[in-house]
């Protein structure tokens, strides 16, 4: 089981390693509905955490795994909701 500990220290490493490879380490807000929102319509659903298929209520048609869709829409997050760490 992970502790918060644990992404404290995952997250204190990449931060601690980005100048050193040349990359930036991005936070996105935490009440961002990445895993619950479309990435074609951006309509937000509720969904259970045991669903591992995002299946769109609206009917756009977007049928993907849950991660991707989230991988996508994280991709795409707003400005406004990112922050350097």
């Amino acid at each position: 089981m992970l502790s918060n500990n644990c992404f404290y220290e995952i997250r204190r490493q990449l931060t601690y390693k980005q100048a050193h490879y040349g990359t930036k380490v991005e936070l996105v807000d935490r009440w961002f509905p990445s895993s619950k929102m479309c990435c074609k319509c951006h309509h937000i659903q509720s969904m259970p955490l045991s669903e591992r298929m995002f299946v769109c209520e609206t009917g756009c048609g977007n049928i993907r795994d849950r991660d991707e869709n989230a991988s996508i829409n994280l991709r795409n997050v707003p400005l406004d909701k990112v922050r350097l760490a």
